[in-house]
């Protein structure tokens, strides 16, 4: 009973410490585009949308080409070592970012901001999942999403940050300092279970990086869930990246309150969404092991009419309405990614498969942020851009519910 307990408050614990990282990871991301304008007059050689989308656009390319080798060595080694390790690497760039004095320095920045990062989300889902099995896993991958949410919150403060005395520099100086401190703090708090066995009598250790990408690329559900996970990066990354400059042009706002508009209300919605959804999830799973397929689904078809409503709002008020739509949606989407990935994969692949889902969404998503960009330039109307989107939802619903668990009882349980 007395180890149960210290099991439970380890687990737990785990995800109260990724949390802050999470937070961290993200907070860099948002801040990044909501301080767009002041970056821009204090470096001229950025000079236009196309460039600075292009600058967003290799974070998330690189990001996404180095998630699978974090994925592969979060789960051939210490998932912890390679969370702390990520943490140095961010923290160090984050300091960098703000001492970026033109384009072609700040592109190498944000490239080797996306390297840091990749090894951070599959392997701090890993972990969670490792520890918490079926009956809490959708509710603890939702508290950890929350973390990037509340980033993403704070994130939306950049413009007013930007605007004040301190200029856009010092948010990354202090940002970068406070990842230095709360390294330590995981030295000395975070633990991982041990590591997983795979049903075939496998230790991630035994594992190649040939025979993880081929046991992967076999299964028919794992490449559904891949399309499935890849389809939302499209609309999930035009509000990250974008939206904050589309209000500001389409409703003529400041820096600061395009920025608070552009994060407040999906950061809020989305906050409720993932909690709301873990929940829900973890509950369905009682009655049919695909309840976390079902609550997934049932976010998207919220997102479809949240983009067409943003896209053609008349007024800022009623693209607020819409904006927390989408964030509920989202929210209900994102909690149960690694939770579905767990009922199609063996657990010493987890990472390894959230690596590759992070390559193909989240390439696709950088190179649609950089021909956001171009689009604009070009004057392409904010609203049809979201209509692709929605579309994009759209068909993804077909597709998550296409895939098939491994079975009901490993499915409930794994």
């Amino acid at each position: 009973m007395k180890q149960n307990v210290q099991y439970v408050f380890r687990a737990w614990l785990a995800v109260a410490l990724l949390f802050p990282v999470a937070l961290l990871n993200y907070l860099d991301r948002q801040i990044f585009s909501t301080m767009k304008m002041s970056m821009m007059a204090d470096m001229p050689s950025i000079g236009t949308n196309e460039k600075f989308g292009a600058l967003m656009g290799i974070f998330l390319v690189v990001y996404g080409l180095f998630s699978p080798i974090g994925g592969y060595l979060a789960d051939r080694f210490n998932r912890r070592w390679v969370v702390i390790g990520s943490l140095g690497v961010w923290s160090l760039v984050t300091w960098l970012t703000g001492h970026a004095h033109n384009y072609e320095q700040m592109w190498w920045a944000r490239a080797t901001m996306g390297v840091s990062e990749a090894f951070y989300i599959p392997a701090a889902l890993a972990l969670i999942a490792d520890f918490h099995t079926g009956p809490t896993r959708s509710r603890a991958v939702g508290i950890h999403q929350a973390g990037i949410y509340a980033g993403m919150a704070l994130g939306g403060l950049g413009g007013f940050i930007a605007d004040s005395a301190y200029g856009w520099r010092a948010a990354f100086n202090g940002f970068g300092l406070a990842g230095v401190l709360y390294a330590f703090v995981l030295i000395a708090f975070l633990r991982a279970p041990e590591k997983p066995m795979g049903s075939e009598g496998q230790t991630s250790r035994s594992l190649t990086p040939w025979t993880a990408v081929k046991s992967l690329l076999c299964l028919g559900s794992f490449l559904l869930l891949v399309l499935y996970f890849t389809l939302p990066a499209l609309p999930g990354w035009l509000m990250k990246n974008w939206l904050p400059s589309i209000l500001a042009d389409t409703f003529h706002l400041g820096q600061g309150k395009a920025g608070i508009n552009a994060t407040l209300w999906i950061t809020l919605a989305s906050l409720a969404g993932v909690l709301a959804g873990g929940v829900l999830a973890d509950r369905w799973m009682r009655s049919t092991s695909r309840g976390r397929i079902y609550t997934s689904a049932l976010g998207m078809t919220l997102m479809i009419p949240a983009l067409f409503g943003v896209g053609y709002a008349p007024t800022l008020g009623v693209a607020i309405g819409f904006l927390i739509l989408f964030g509920l949606g989202w929210g209900f989407f994102d909690c149960n990614n690694m939770p579905i990935l767990c009922q199609i994969v063996r657990p010493e692949l987890r990472a390894t498969g959230y690596g590759v889902m992070n390559l193909v969404s989240i390439t696709a998503g950088g190179l649609f942020t950089a021909k956001i960009g171009a689009l604009r330039d070009a004057g392409v109307a904010p609203a049809l851009i979201f209509s692709f989107c929605a579309l994009a939802a759209a068909v993804s619903i077909t597709l998550v519910l296409c895939i098939r668990p491994r079975n009901i009882a490993e499915a409930k349980a794994g």
